[in-house]
């Protein structure tokens, strides 16, 4: 006789959190990120998470929603707090003029969990915190499991970005929440 699975459970966090969650984002960042060569190529680094993440708590009401199955952490999904002046031009009127953007800093599921509709339960979970109308992310523009996610939830690409002349260039996508 098999036991039932686990249930999925969602968890949201604020700055206090955090730091103590570190490592183990890292760790899913690092499991879901394993085998992308154009992640690390485009200098994306678990140093580089831990620092935006860390960065993001310093803005009121950071949300971290963490997934867990069984008390072990599975995927999380993080808010990002800044725009690029390059980035502002490429977002379109109705988005870019409204107090009411928010950008996805990072969706990351382990791989054994990939393909279960967490990702859409912590993407749902992190909106629903944050009430926005607008929602942004980049994506790397290879990495056909995460566009079609995205595709899923209804974003849609408004362009390429780039943060520097020598940086990567990702795609940009939005995604209106309310209407």
């Amino acid at each position: 006789m098999t036991s039932p699975a686990a249930p999925l459970s969602l968890q949201r966090h604020g700055e206090a959190d955090t730091a103590a969650l570190l490592d183990t984002l890292a760790d899913i960042w690092t499991q879901a990120h394993t085998g992308h060569a154009d992640v690390a190529r485009a200098g994306f680094t678990p140093e580089t998470l831990r620092r935006q993440i860390t960065a993001h708590t310093r803005h009121d009401n950071f949300t971290l929603i963490v997934a867990s199955i069984a008390n072990h952490a599975v995927g999380f999904c993080t808010p990002a707090y800044w725009y690029g002046e390059q980035l502002l031009p490429t977002i379109t009127p109705d988005a870019r003029d409204t107090d009411s953007l928010a950008g996805i800093c990072e969706l990351a599921i382990r791989p054994n969990r990939q393909r279960h509709g967490i990702g859409t339960r912590l993407h749902t979970a992190l909106l629903d915190a944050l009430h926005t109308e607008w929602a942004s992310l980049l994506a790397m523009p290879g990495d056909q499991p995460a566009q079609r996610l995205y595709h899923r939830l209804g974003y849609r690409y408004a362009g390429p970005y780039t943060a520097s002349p020598d940086g990567p260039v990702l795609d940009l996508l939005l995604l209106r929440t309310t209407f």
